[in-house]
């Protein structure tokens, strides 16, 4: 059944669910993204070892080829690790530029929709001219990726952000540029002690894709939607009462976690099932 099909008969027509395919369960992979309508999310490729061996990377794709000849449709997490553009210091910088180059290669290369970065931010470090300092190197580093790659979405995640302020002032700056947009992780944002309304609230306006997963809303534990402590049926009313418009990724990992995931989320009709 076409993924399209699929999608609509699980009553999720206008947005669409996204899963981490299993590069070493490939086969039930696929099969559950067509069982619910779900493109792919790829994590193969944030990884520095990877991002520096093309013989890897094609070997990976090749891999995934085998099974869906079509990726336009999908996302993958770019690098992240370390990565931070807004750094004072020019030769983290420079690495930074070249790890997220070399992200959105490999996307245009798949023939991908779009690409997940981080924020890179210090948690909890206020001082405003750091702040400001990250806006600025941030907006002018992917107003310039944008305008380099425009058939490639990017999205700004939350990390360690402790608040969603200075991610609204980016994307307010960024608005004009169609091709960027908010990746708001909820289980991210549950860690923190400004509450989710604020969160959803903040960034509404520009969130284009999610990630959920549960936690103990302390630590980032990736379980399955709905065996942790965070509250599903409030997340489902701000998405619908904020008019939220995104995709949705379940960052859980392998067949069984994602299928309960999936199976929690349609029997309560969560968003974004109707």
């Amino acid at each position: 059944m076409p993924i399209r099909q699929a999608w609509e008969r699980h009553g999720c027509r206008m947005k669409r669910l996204y899963l981490v395919p299993d590069g070493n369960d490939i086969e039930r992979s696929v099969g559950l993204a067509e069982e619910y309508g779900c493109a792919f999310e790829f994590n193969d490729f944030y990884v520095p070892a990877i991002l520096d061996d093309v013989r890897e990377q094609e070997k990976i794709i090749e891999s995934y080829a085998r099974y869906r000849s079509d990726f336009s449709g999908d996302t993958m997490h770019g690098a992240f690790l370390d990565v931070t553009i807004h750094s004072s210091d020019p030769l983290i910088r420079e690495a930074s530029i070249r790890r997220i180059h070399q992200s959105m290669r490999i996307a245009k290369r798949m023939g991908l929709r779009g690409v997940v970065f981080h924020t890179g931010r210090l948690s909890g470090f206020r001082v405003e001219s750091y702040l400001m300092q990250w806006v600025d190197r941030n907006f002018a580093f992917f107003t310039g990726l944008a305008e380099e790659f425009p058939d490639l979405q990017i999205y700004m995640e939350n990390m360690f952000d402790e608040a969603p302020d200075i991610m609204a002032v980016l994307a307010e700056r960024m608005k004009g540029t169609g091709n960027f947009g908010i990746c708001l992780d909820y289980a991210h944002a549950a860690l923190y002690e400004r509450p989710q309304r604020e969160w959803v609230e903040t960034l509404a306006p520009y969130i284009r894709h999610i990630h959920v997963n549960d936690n103990d809303l302390t630590n980032d534990l990736h379980r399955p939607v709905g065996t942790g402590k965070i509250d599903w049926d409030a997340f489902d009313v701000l998405m619908r009462t904020n008019k939220i418009d995104a995709s949705v990724l379940i960052e859980v990992k392998g067949y069984e976690e994602q299928k309960q995931s999936l199976e929690y989320m349609k029997r309560r009709g969560l968003y974004p099932y109707r």
